[in-house]
């Protein structure tokens, strides 16, 4: 099985247990590749200007409250 059609074809077997089983596998590997590469990035300095503005905003008091974001749509 190296060829994605394979691949689809083979999960289209599966039960839907089965299934469901996978697509958890899968976002627990999704999530943890996506930590590594948070991480890497972080390690780099690629986020130092992200880090730094968020920091300006703060400090000027351009920033919001989460909670007063998430419960106000």
């Amino acid at each position: 099985m190296n060829s994605l059609p394979e691949i689809e074809a083979a999960i289209m077997q599966l039960s839907e247990g089965e299934i469901r089983d996978l697509s958890n596998w899968l976002q627990e590997y999704l999530n943890h590749a996506w930590d590594k590469q948070i991480e890497a990035d972080a390690k780099s300095g690629r986020l130092d200007r992200l880090v730094q503005r968020a920091k300006a905003d703060i400090e000027a008091n351009r920033v919001k409250p989460l909670d007063e974001i998430l419960n106000n749509p």
